[in-house]
């Protein structure tokens, strides 16, 4: 099946998109891949993804300091599909020239600033979805927001969207202008959007954009446990000893449930998600085109009722051990 087949109105204001979306970090960032990366293979998979059907591309100015934006725009060179394709930006996080995190600045200049740069990178007149990835504790949401909202009025910005937030902050920051669509992690693995961030956002109109699907790599089935030093999943406490075996455990038993029905474990991951909602936009993340033909086959997925009642007692909210990010990345987010 043809990914635009599943055509998504995501939230109020007009935005759609495919059901599912190509997520670009990991061409350019925090997985040890990204160390040796292979942009010619990269940029043939976001032409592959568009070509079949993916209408949505997700990136960050802060992904490969700005490298991923570039090999976009390097993929959409020539204009035609350009026009297929919904570019969703995240901005506001500070890199160090190692490499590392130093902050978050979501005051209003910088935020027109990273936009400036952004548009510039890519290549384009009008990003179609922009949002701080995360918060700036020293700057009031409503002046962040704002400063969005005049860029969508200055015609630079088509729709709001935010990222990582908690229920209160997602109505206040559609009070300050319709929010369209929430980007944050939800998976099998990572369901406590759950509780009242996904309600909330459904009482509000306000899509969902879904990463983190496959849980950073764990629900493919395929991870030993083994992590460069440059691969951020080395730090974070869900692919930590203890933590790591007790979730594998949860994978293995995902693995006999993608046996029995004769596909992947990644596929039934992706296809899990997708049956969330139709409100839902999946983020698949993959650098190559034969993991991304692996997910687009979620597509034609229908998990029956056994199947899901199994998932949901083997991946019941809170059975995954270790927190998603590390303590510090924990502050920044919801939970």
């Amino acid at each position: 099946m043809n990914a635009s087949s599943l055509l998504r109105k995501i939230g109020r204001s007009g935005l759609e998109s495919s059901a599912l979306g190509l997520g670009c970090m990991g061409m350019s960032d925090l997985y040890a891949h990204s160390a040796a990366r292979d942009d010619t293979e990269s940029i043939a998979t976001i032409q592959a993804a568009i070509d079949a059907g993916i209408t949505f591309l997700d990136t960050g100015d802060f992904y490969g300091c700005g490298h991923n934006e570039m090999l976009i725009a390097r993929a959409l060179a020539g204009g035609e599909r350009r026009q297929q394709v919904c570019l969703s930006v995240k901005f506001g996080v500070l890199r160090t020239p190692q490499g590392g995190v130093s902050g978050i600045d979501g005051r209003p200049g910088a935020v027109k600033n990273f936009a400036a740069y952004s548009l510039r990178r890519l290549g384009v007149d009008v990003i179609d979805l922009y949002q701080p990835a995360r918060l700036d504790p020293a700057v009031p949401l409503e002046d962040t927001i704002g400063a969005i909202a005049e860029l969508i009025k200055e015609g630079k910005v088509r729709y709001l969207g935010v990222s990582e937030l908690n229920s209160e902050q997602l109505r206040r920051a559609h009070r300050v202008h319709p929010v369209s669509a929430i980007e944050i992690e939800y998976s099998l693995a990572t369901r406590f959007i759950e509780q009242d961030i996904m309600p909330t956002a459904r009482e509000l109109g306000i899509g969902i954009v879904a990463y983190g699907a496959l849980s950073r790599g764990l629900l493919s089935g395929t991870l030993d446990g083994k992590f460069a030093p440059n691969d951020f999943r080395a730090h974070q406490p869900r692919f930590q000893g203890g933590n790591f075996a007790r979730n594998m455990e949860k994978v293995e038993a995902l693995k006999a449930i993608a046996g029995r029905l004769g596909v992947t474990p990644a596929q039934i991951a992706v296809a899990w998600v997708m049956s969330r909602g139709d409100d839902i936009v999946t983020l698949i993340g993959t650098s190559k085109r034969s993991r991304l033909a692996e997910n687009l086959r979620a597509v034609d997925l229908r998990l029956d009722a056994a199947a899901l009642s199994e998932l949901e007692q083997v991946f019941a909210p809170g059975a995954m051990a270790g927190e998603r990010y590390d303590a510090q990345g924990m502050r920044l987010v919801p939970r």
